[in-house]
């Protein structure tokens, strides 16, 4: 029983990742890469890391050159497609673990649900105060947006678990007052703005992008959740 449940969410993660890979070739990597060239240009006049660790320091301005980083072409596109596959097994282990604790039925239409609500709670809740940030752009406090972000997270799972599963009124009002607190609280803003080297209009497609790219690789994540699972496990017990 738990070796089907382990197939599939391993199955499901490493298919959903390949997926992304493809999804991010297409509509990520080209606007990153552009992000990275004004990036670039930036670094070359003095822009950025000039005012960024005097003012903020390395975390804040939060990009750190000094580490190792894979090279580009075949070596950066084998690293990010093996960290996408990772992650895609990772959620996918979250997915299944949560169709075997619910007790309900599960197919492919109902896991890409279960997927819709993996994006709630893991991008499109946190993005509305910590939006996708492409290369180049001001972030502010990692750790604090860190922070900010798994808070975010932990009680947007919770309040919609609460509002999916409650039966009575009073755990569901509460179920909505969870997901709505991190908002009310407000996410981290830099003490200080600067004009970043990246036109608005990048930055903003840039987000777009991450999000269009996440929500369809939970929607096909969840999808293929649902199917090994109602084929692999339920239909075998």
């Amino acid at each position: 029983m738990i070796k089907r449940i382990l197939l599939a969410a391993f199955a499901a993660g490493a298919l959903a990742g390949v997926f992304a890979h493809g999804a991010q070739l297409v509509e990520v990597i080209p606007v990153m890469h552009a992000a990275e060239g004004y990036e670039g240009l930036a670094d070359e006049r003095g822009h950025g890391h000039g005012h960024g660790h005097e003012a903020h320091g390395e975390e804040g301005h939060g990009h750190d050159h000094s580490g190792w980083m894979p090279a580009d072409g075949f070596e950066r596109q084998v690293f990010t497609l093996m960290a996408n596959v990772l992650t895609g097994v990772a959620f996918g282990l979250i997915l299944v673990a949560g169709f075997a604790f619910s007790g309900r039925h599960v197919d492919w239409q109902r896991g890409a649900l279960w997927g819709l609500g993996g994006f709630a709670v893991f991008v499109l809740a946190p993005a509305i105060g910590v939006p996708p940030a492409a290369p180049g752009m001001e972030v502010g406090s990692v750790s604090e947006r860190q922070l900010w972000w798994v808070g975010t997270v932990v009680a947007t799972g919770g309040g919609l678990s609460l509002l999916v599963f409650a039966g009575s009124k009073l755990l569901k009002t509460l179920g909505a007052m969870l997901i709505a607190a991190p908002h009310l609280v407000g996410a981290p803003i830099p003490a200080e703005f600067h004009a970043g080297p990246l036109p608005a209009e990048l930055a903003a497609q840039f987000a777009v992008a991450s999000l269009v790219t996440a929500l369809a690789f939970w929607a096909v994540l969840g999808g293929l959740a649902g199917h090994f699972f109602d084929r692999w496990v339920q239909q075998r017990t």
